[in-house]
């Protein structure tokens, strides 16, 4: 079966994409064209949302024979339609008490009741804001747990993508539909100047795709020019890491250059523009310079004559101590509304040697001076700049009328910025000097580098980059939307192998199973055959996670994933609680539709069959803060601990990895392989997928082994107890005063636990 549906349905049929994820009966198909919800079976088509979320229950096993179903599907027609407050509260009343009993709406398992209700809250807006600040805690309860259901994000996980996609093909193609302006095909010429000082970053990559893509959409060309007019910052390495970057992201040039290879031409311009009266040569201290800017103060030289700023211009060029005292000014305005235009600097001395034209300048033109000019001879038709050089575009379209060359078009897009990332080279460069990260192709940097080892690919970036294109708005944007759209691309590729955590693992052992060990070949992925098999080995004793043990009941049946169901029989605990040893029976006649607990497990290595060691890394974001403002120091905001590797044991297949290859540790999340460390283990970062979880910081988890304290504390005393925790300090939100709670409950009162 297959459920098509639009991501902008409204309202949106959250109960048909949750229960056809957690039933399994019907795969989603988001087609933005669809104008209704439909299910394809067999043959025949269903629209009615509540026929569906029927049709799939009773597929999936879900169904009740309950007489009330009836009333709560009537129950999730009614409830969008509420708009009084009073009608809200007497509804959740009536839901509240009936749940303050029973974990579902019917019966002791999830129903067909409990989904329609359930979508019913997730699509109406006011109704689930009001949930969330109501004293229904029964109700909340409920809906929690099917809103986290690993099935529920799976579902609304595909939906944010749909929608990341649409985004793309619709907005961003109506956008994009404009066009560049005086465009014409098979004669549009862009470039992408990146300065050879550091490594591209994800802000770079957003340039570099919107050049690329309208190089492409007119049939044109697109330029790498190095703007390599510093040589304090720049070296040839990052010439060649840079290329490499782009490499990294299928940015193919037409041509490569460098602003150096026109220093002559940049040289021969500035003559001119003293010569014409346009520019003249300064030695006004820096700090009184920039005050003058400012005030709209006129310097001191700028009505020197032509003869004495050339003579002082050559003094620069020469590399005379005279000359280092100056430097040269466009002669534009002193009092300019857009300080941009107040007589900007357009050439300096340096007289550190150039890593291409070695010793032969001691002078440099200024980024806003040569770009123009180099755009200008290079053919460029149209410049994408970010529009946070929207002041300096007069200053460019100024260069270009002074100096009497042909114009370049200007077309600004918005400057890409990320919650809790930097994308300064040189707060970049701190990390890097001061080995808070481990160099520029850290995971935890937001370089090209960085990001493809965290796992983010090519497809994923360039959708994303491409539905930011037109926008002029200035945000910071969460990283959940584009780690979304990565999963979604990696998802149906990747192949599924097993991991348990080596420190906490729990030997199993299984009555009914094989007497020796038997080996079968599987799928590395269920719905895509063509991603390869896998060797699984069956055994009668395995290994499982310590959580999965902890969460067992007494006889209670769960599945052994590619296996079968067994029952808990017996588990043994040691000394802190924690789970030394499980007894299953297998019952493979059991049926996995009505297990609630479907886990990994890995059989115990033996002599002909051993399991791999392997370390699981996870990050957090490098600073605390979500975006740091311009006087903020760096220092104060490095995330304590931003790396956590976990030990553990996987099954051999990963043996066939390659680095760079991306998998789905089942149950545990999407991973890269990151080779093999010198201890000899194969590593593996983890990938975030959006969901709020894997985006959250981690430096919050607490320090395991920890036990509470026996002796309860008195009360005054418990504002001093000190927690085990890895997560940076701050203020307490209250204060220091006693906060007395006032709860709107309806359980019966009891005495505080530590009260006298």
């Amino acid at each position: 079966m297959a459920l098509t549906l639009s991501s902008k349905a409204s309202p949106f049929p959250y109960a048909t994409i949750a229960i056809a994820t957690y039933t399994q009966k019907a795969e989603l198909n988001f087609d933005e064209s669809a104008t209704g919800v439909i299910l394809d079976l067999d043959g025949s088509q269903l629209d009615a949302e509540d026929q569906i979320v029927e049709t799939l229950a009773k597929a999936g096993g879900l169904a009740g024979d309950s007489t009330k179903t009836a009333s709560y599907f009537d129950l999730a027609k009614n409830l969008p339609t509420l708009t009084a407050i009073p009608d809200i509260v007497a509804a959740f009343d009536s839901l509240d008490d009936h749940l303050a009993y029973r974990t579902f709406l019917v019966g002791h398992d999830i129903t067909s009741a409990d989904w329609v209700v359930w979508g019913a809250i997730r699509g109406a807006t006011k109704i689930i804001g009001f949930l969330k600040g109501s004293p229904h805690s029964h109700l909340q309860r409920w809906f929690s747990y099917l809103d986290n259901l690993e099935s529920t994000q799976s579902a609304l996980t595909s939906l944010a993508a749909a929608k990341a996609s649409k985004a793309r093909s619709t907005k961003t193609a109506a956008g994009f539909a404009l066009g560049l302006q005086n465009a014409k095909e098979g004669e549009v010429i862009t470039r992408f100047p990146p300065e050879p000082s550091g490594y591209l970053h994800i802000g770079h990559a957003k340039a570099a795709m919107l050049n690329q893509y309208f190089a492409k959409m007119y049939k044109g060309k697109l330029i790498i020019r190095f703007d390599d007019t510093n040589p304090t910052k720049e070296r040839s390495e990052f010439e060649e890491t840079m290329l490499g970057d782009l490499d990294l992201l299928d940015i193919k040039a037409d041509r490569i250059t460098h602003t150096s290879d026109y220093f002559d031409t940049l040289y021969d311009m500035g003559i001119k523009m003293i010569e014409s009266g346009k520019a003249y040569t300064d030695d006004t201290e820096q700090l009184q310079m920039r005050e003058e800017r400012g005030k709209g103060i006129a310097s001191a030289h700028r009505d020197d004559s032509v003869e004495d700023n050339l003579k002082h211009f050559a003094e620069m060029k020469s590399g005379s101590t005279e000359g280092l005292r100056w430097c040269l000014r466009a002669k534009i305005s002193v009092d300019s509304q857009n300080k941009a235009l107040r007589d900007p600097v357009i050439y300096r001395c340096n007289v550190i040697a150039h890593h291409r034209t070695g010793d032969k300048w001691k002078i440099y033109p200024t980024y806003d001076f040569a770009c123009p000019i180099v755009d200008s001879i290079e053919g460029i038709t149209h410049a994408l700049r970010t529009n946070e050089y929207r002041e300096r575009n007069a200053q460019y379209s100024w260069m270009i009328k002074a100096l009497g060359i042909r114009n370049v078009n200007i077309w600004d897009f918005s400057r890409l910025n990320f919650i809790y990332t930097l994308l300064s080279k040189r707060k970049l460069h701190w990390f890097v000097d001061n080995k808070l990260v481990k160099g520029w192709d850290d995971p935890r940097m937001p370089t090209i580098r960085g990001i493809r080892r965290r796992g983010l690919t090519v497809e994923a970036l360039s959708q994303f980059m491409l539905a930011q294109g037109p926008s002029q708005a200035v945000v910071s944007l969460e990283w959940d939307s584009i780690w979304a759209i990565n999963k979604k691309v990696i998802d149906p590729v990747a192949p599924r192998f097993w991991a348990v955590v080596k420190e906490s693992s729990v030997p199993v052992t299984i009555n009914g199973g094989p007497s020796t060990p038997e080996i079968k070949t599987l799928p590395r992925h269920k719905k895509n055959p063509a991603v390869g098999e896998k060797q699984t080995v069956y055994t009668s004793a395995l290994v499982i996670d310590q959580e999965d043990a902890v969460s067992f009941d007494d006889q209670e049946e769960i599945t052994l994933m590619d296996w079968g169901n067994a029952i808990v029989r017996s588990k043994t605990t040691g000394p802190s609680g924690e789970i030394t040893s499980v007894t299953m029976d297998l019952h493979l006649e059991g049926d996995f539709r009505k297990t609630s607990k479907k886990i990994t497990w890995l059989a115990q290595p033996i002599d002909t069959h051993t399991l791999i060691d392997i370390t699981l890394v996870d990050y957090d974001y490098m600073i605390t803060k979500k975006k740091l403002e311009e006087n903020d120091d760096v220092k104060d905001f490095v995330t304590p601990t931003s790396e956590f590797r976990e030990e553990a044991v996987a099954d051999p297949n990963v043996r066939s990895l390659t680095k760079g290859n991306i998998i789905q540790f089942e149950r545990k999340g999407y991973f890269i392989f990151d080779g093999t460390s010198e201890e000899g283990k194969m590593e593996f970062i983890r990938i975030p997928d959006g969901r709020a979880a894997s985006l959250a910081s981690k430096a919050g988890k607490s320090t395991a082994g920890n036990a509470a304290a026996s002796t309860p504390a008195p009360d005054d005393a418990l504002g001093d107890i000190s927690a085990a925790t890895k997560m940076y300090k701050v203020e307490k939100v209250y204060g220091d005063e006693k906060i007395v709670p006032e709860v709107n409950t309806k359980m019966y009162a009891v005495k505080g636990v530590y009260e006298d």
